[in-house]
């Protein structure tokens, strides 16, 4: 596989690249479609909640964690985890940004 080169690409256009990655999988949607069902932190088992193995569900925690659109505290033995607000209202407005382009040329194709 070949190096992404993200050096080459703009701030924007990196940020807007990381973001879609939470989306490019099913079960971190529906992490975080659960997250936002609740209104609240989650510290229980998401397992039974999306039906996927716990390494499998961890793995897509960390990913949303490391993009920031979810926070984790540690509480005991367990950790619990929740939209980062902040985080969200500002992928929101990035995405958003570029998904509300228009195309101006009429000769296309």
């Amino acid at each position: 596989m070949g190096i992404t080169k993200t050096e080459i690409f703009t701030e924007r256009q990196n940020k807007i690249s990381a973001l879609a990655k939470a989306f490019a999988h099913p079960a971190r949607v529906a992490i975080l479609q659960h997250l936002f069902t609740i209104e609240s932190c989650i510290c229980g088992d998401l397992v039974d909640e999306i039906g996927l193995a716990q390494p499998t569900i961890s793995q897509h925690l960390k990913e949303l964690k490391n993009l920031g659109l979810i926070k984790g505290n540690v509480e005991g033995t367990s950790v619990c985890y929740c939209i980062d607000k902040e985080r969200w209202s500002e992928m929101k407005q990035i995405v958003n940004e570029f998904l509300n382009q228009d195309i101006t040329s009429v000769d296309c194709c």
